[in-house]
């Protein structure tokens, strides 16, 4: 690297570094004082407060809208130096235009990838401390308890409880249906009460009935009292909570999209979705970064604040848009891929557009 491509790059970067930390504080300050009635009537500790709650928001925080901020950065510094008459000074020198670019894409490869990392990996552990704090000390109430809830643990399965009690990892009246392939019923079980034993890794079932029909009709029918049983689900599939795509890494929620498909739910298009966008999503930065440099790189009579009002506006515009095709992917219009790709592909090809005219 030159020692222009570090000029560039060091002002990228903290530029970067520095409206997020502002941008922080000021959503932090506001967040305090919305809910520190919360946090002192539930007698949050203030040290849980400071690394469980604001700790586990900011990386979040800083996934969802670092385009934004970074879109910003760069229309700020490089109308700055377009004022100053640096970048003429710069193409005068020699140095074409797509030249100067390199140091911008540079600068944007190293935050998508820490955006990548972050969104993939680091994000969902931290959604998960988020919400179980706020479960805790914000929520007027938790939710511990599940009502009705059914799904298809495997094809030709069917499983349904009236309840689930989280904290007991206790299901009353629960029903496990095995299926034929034409839809007449194999095996049934039921219990009154299940609870899952964590040493056995069974189901202590109280009131246990296990009835089994063969191919010739014939039924056979089986009373327990309490009875130790592999019913083949796991507490996590009751708890709707720990099915929460958010607090699950990419390798877990592809796992959980393989399972939900199997299981027919309605939760496999957002959870589609919540995968390309953490895929994908990164690639904005880089076509945010071209577009406020094609916008803020001449010298304009409106200066600073003509380039940031046009940026704010393509700015939003793309987030509106990223919105729109969302919910064409949850209504079964769009596939959740192309929703997530094609607002990258509509405002890239602006951003080749406008490289190719900003030189003129």
């Amino acid at each position: 690297m030159k020692r222009l491509d570090t000029y560039i790059l060091v002002k990228y970067l903290t530029t970067f570094l520095l409206a997020l930390a502002l941008i922080i504080v000021i959503v932090i300050t506001f967040d305090v004082s919305e809910k520190l009635d919360k946090f002192i009537s539930h007698q949050a500790p203030f040290q849980g407060v400071v690394f469980d709650y604001y700790g586990n928001f900011i990386p979040g925080f800083v996934n969802l809208y670092s385009p934004l901020f970074i879109f910003i950065s760069v229309i700020f510094f490089t109308s700055k130096m377009a004022g100053n008459t640096e970048i003429i000074a710069i193409l005068s020198s020699g140095i074409s235009y797509r030249r100067m670019l390199r140091p911008y894409l540079f600068g944007s490869v190293i935050v998508a990838l820490l955006v990548l990392v972050l969104g993939n990996f680091v994000i969902p552990i931290s959604n998960r401390q988020l919400f179980e704090f706020e479960e805790q000390y914000v929520k007027s109430k938790t939710t511990s308890y599940y009502s009705n809830v059914h799904f298809q643990s495997e094809p030709g399965v069917q499983v349904y409880t009236e309840s689930y009690d989280v904290r007991n990892m206790r299901a009353s009246f629960l029903y496990r249906e095995v299926l034929s392939p034409n839809g007449k019923l194999r095996q049934r079980q039921a219990a009154d009460v299940a609870e899952y034993d964590t040493a056995s890794h069974l189901w202590r079932c109280t009131g246990y009935m296990l009835r089994t029909v063969d191919k010739e009709g014939h039924e056979e029918l089986k009373f327990q009292a309490q009875e130790l049983v592999d019913l083949k689900i796991e507490p996590q599939d009751l708890d709707l909570l720990s099915q929460r795509i958010e607090t699950m890494n990419t390798p877990a929620l592809i796992r959980h999209i393989d399972r939900e498909t199997v299981r027919g739910t309605g939760t496999v298009g957002e959870a589609k979705i919540e995968l390309w966008q953490r895929l994908l999503n990164p690639i904005a930065i880089i076509v945010m970064t071209f577009i406020g440099v094609a916008i803020s790189s001449r010298k304009s009579r409106g200066g600073i604040g003509l380039h940031l009002a046009i940026g704010i506006t393509l700015a939003f515009g793309f987030i509106v848009f990223m919105k729109i095709t969302t919910v064409f992917a949850i209504n079964g219009t769009l596939t959740p891929f192309m929703a997530v790709l094609l607002p990258q592909l509509v405002f890239g090809a602006a951003a080749v557009y406008l490289i190719h005219i900003a030189p003129k």
